[in-house]
């Protein structure tokens, strides 16, 4: 057999890899690996499980990224995927590694995020583990949540002909991760210089302090509402669509013009000279959740705020397309963030 790299595979490539031969053994097992949680069956409910691993160097450094802000997004992360699944919350449980750059203070003041965190999510925090790392910290996360079993949405529900919904805006985080890297290089090369951050604040909040879609899953439940698939955008909206595509059997087409950018996205995306749409498409770390609804459920959903609609599911013989304002058609290509890229 072809022996692939780590890098050459990616994130997903290597889980259905590593996982090809598991099969699930109990009957409680709903869904196993392959979507933003697993399912277990406990009598009419169902328990959601998911974990998310953040690494220094990684996914945070620490030159910018305040350790309260720190605690509160690792607890967020998780959370997201909780509510990607049309659930609630209830439990989490957080393990961490660090070196012996980290003293008492430190890791004081990364509790007090993950408790923030955890009093505005009404999570409890249940367990976990501490050890030693040889460099920097890790952090890890598993969320618990809970559903009637009838309620679960995954990603393999969409149909053909469904509609294609996101809620909030898509970029921001991206780009306030360009502005943290940029003030630190220039730090870095003056250390008098003082970090121009003030005009970006709605950016580096959304890359620093994200906040899980808690609300989206509140409307849906007051208004007697199920989407057909849906997951959340942490790996960039290309890439997630993508994901949805796959697990669903569908192609789709999104409409460049209807995919929300907050306004300073789409300034900041030229300051940098980038290209808005592509920072939209393929930032990554929006926690925004991506979701498709049957077309006859479209007024349970024309009002809801902070969403948009933004294209629709198609034969899978169609492919990914994005639909250009100039009237093109692309390829849509998976080019959101990548774990194992150097």
């Amino acid at each position: 057999m072809e022996q692939k790299s780590i890098e050459e595979l990616g994130e997903f490539g290597l889980i259905d890899h590593l996982t090809n031969d598991f099969v699930s053994k109990h009957p409680q097992t709903i869904k196993g690996i392959g979507d933003d949680a697993a399912v277990i069956k406990r009598g009419d409910k169902a328990v959601l499980i998911s974990t998310d691993m953040l690494v220094e160097g990684i996914h945070f450094d620490m030159m910018y990224s305040p350790l309260m802000h720190l605690g509160y997004k690792s607890v967020v992360v998780s959370l997201s995927d909780i509510f990607a699944m049309n659930a609630v919350p209830t439990h989490i449980t957080m393990s961490i590694a660090l070196s012996s750059k980290y003293d008492t203070a430190a890791l004081t003041e990364l509790y007090q995020g993950v408790k923030k965190a955890c009093d505005f999510y009404n999570v409890d925090l249940i367990g976990g583990d501490t050890t030693s790392s040889l460099k920097g910290m890790i952090i890890s996360v598993t969320a618990y949540g809970s559903a009637d079993e009838k309620d679960v949405v995954y990603r393999s529900g969409a149909r053909n002909g469904d509609v294609l919904c996101v809620t909030g805006d898509l970029g921001a985080a991206y780009l306030g991760l360009q502005i943290l890297e940029r003030e630190k290089r220039l730090y870095l090369d003056n250390p008098g210089v003082q970090p121009e951050l003030s005009k970006h604040q709605y950016a580096i909040e959304r890359q620093l302090k994200p906040e899980a879609r808690r609300d989206t899953i509140e409307y849906f439940k007051k208004n007697g509402f199920k989407p057909t698939s849906m997951i959340d955008i942490s790996d960039g909206l290309s890439s997630d669509l993508m994901h949805l595509c796959k697990q669903s059997s569908l192609g789709a087409h999104i409409e460049e013009g209807k995919v929300p950018m907050h306004d300073d996205t789409q300034t900041m995306a030229i300051d940098f000279r980038l290209d808005p749409i592509t920072c939209a498409l393929s930032g990554g770390e929006d926690y925004e959740l991506l979701f498709t609804i049957d077309p006859k459920d479209l007024d349970k959903i024309r009002y809801m705020p902070d969403m948009a609609i933004i294209g629709e599911m198609n034969d899978p013989k169609d492919g990914v397309k994005l639909h250009t304002t100039g009237g093109n058609i692309y390829p849509l290509k998976a080019q959101g963030w990548n774990h194992f890229e150097e």
